[in-house]
């Protein structure tokens, strides 16, 4: 079992909710925090229909057990009336509860109780360099993505295509997100296709067949779901005039290789330095989800086309991916115009595949892959 860089506290005392991608290991982070807690699975039919069709039972069967103060609810996302009884729990009888799900989504439409801001917030995402330590494989984690069972699979690709079918029969049609699954599943191969790029919804939607506001609605799915989030654009205090229009980014790169059909990805190819900044991003997302919640993460793009990949805070740290072992003049033009509009940024870095670090004349840092992701989980990158 892999170490993971969330830190559940061991003893909480405010009740949390705990959400993530499928199979991101949740039910078993929350097992081994939490081995004696009482635990209710919703995933269990018998469990699920006794709790649907009475809610009350939870507070009633916990009236019954008054030695144990934890529960954990997994799947909370399948039965949103129980968080009724739960914040009743938590007022009148003081339990802790840890509410795990993979989607926010029918907890939001049914307009459930998310108890006021009595429990937090915690997301843990797919596997990051840092849980693997040493043995981590980078190749092996941009052809079968951070998902523990599919980073450690020999047969991954069957696993990944089964993942995204299991999605789109439990989490789609089940629930009834969309009316129309076939325009869906197409609509993910599209936003595959165009992860990391700027969204347009226009050109998504002809290639779908289906409107503009449907593919709004349907990144939304995605965004609800926890199957990937949008990277906003930095637009504060610009000299010129920037683009503002949001990025997309899949939370596994395993699932974008499946839908986009990519193939074995390697070294030296375009897709596979797509994947390498897909892989970037999954690594920042996750250490301000674990360490610096609410800490901004954003893109720099010129109206003229020049960019910067990812913008950490404000503008303490700009970072480019480039998937190459040389990093040319040509590669630092998006930091070096950065720059120019915003005099006072922090550290420029450009994340590659050089096997040793240096510093540019203009004082740009040309990071390998491999000290970038020490620097980012020792806290020393910025």
């Amino acid at each position: 079992m892999f170490r993971r860089a969330l830190a559940l506290p061991r003893r909480p005392r405010d009740s949390f909710f705990l959400w993530g991608p499928r199979q991101t290991g949740k039910s078993t982070l929350l097992r081994a925090t939490y081995p004696d807690a009482i635990w209710i699975d919703l995933l269990k039919t018998d469990e699920l229909v006794r709790y649907l069709q009475r809610p009350a039972l939870l507070r009633e069967e916990l009236e019954a057990d008054a030695t144990r103060r934890l529960v954990v609810l997994d799947e909370i996302q399948k039965v949103p009336g129980l968080l009724d009884e739960v914040h009743w729990l938590i007022e009148n009888r003081g339990r802790v509860f840890a509410l795990c799900g993979s989607s926010a989504r029918k907890v939001r439409r049914t307009h459930a109780n998310l108890l006021g801001g009595r429990a937090v917030r915690r997301e843990l995402l797919g596997l990051v360099s840092a849980e693997i330590g040493s043995d981590f494989d980078l190749v092996r984690a941009l052809n079968q993505g951070f998902l523990p069972r599919h980073y450690l699979a020999d047969d991954a690709g069957e696993r990944i295509r089964a993942y995204v079918s299991d999605y789109l029969r439990e989490e789609i049609a089940q629930e009834a997100l969309v009316r129309n699954l076939p325009a869906f599943s197409g609509f993910l191969s599209a936003a595959a296709l165009s992860e990391g790029s700027i969204v347009n919804f226009a050109n998504i939607a002809r290639e779908c067949g289906v409107s503009a506001p449907t593919v709004r609605e349907y990144f939304q799915i995605l965004t609800d779901t926890l199957l990937g989030r949008f990277l906003a654009a930095w637009t504060r205090r610009p000299k010129r005039r920037t683009i503002q229009a949001p990025k997309f980014y899949f939370a596994d790169v395993g699932v974008v290789n499946a839908l986009a059909r990519r193939g074995r990805l390697e070294p030296g190819s375009e897709l596979f330095g797509r994947a390498f900044e897909s892989w970037i991003y999954h690594e920042l997302q996750a250490y301000i989800c674990y360490r610096c919640p609410g800490r901004d993460l954003a893109y720099w793009r010129l109206a003229s086309g020049i960019e910067v990949d990812f913008i950490l805070g404000d503008m303490e740290l700009a970072l480019e991916a480039k998937a190459s072992q040389r990093v040319t003049f040509d590669h630092l033009k998006g930091l070096r115009a950065l720059a120019a509009d915003h005099p006072r940024v922090g550290r420029r870095v450009v994340v590659c595949l050089e096997p040793r670090a240096r510093r540019t004349g203009e004082g740009i840092e040309i990071l390998p892959w491999r000290r970038f992701a020490d620097e980012l989980w020792s806290g020393a990158l910025g």
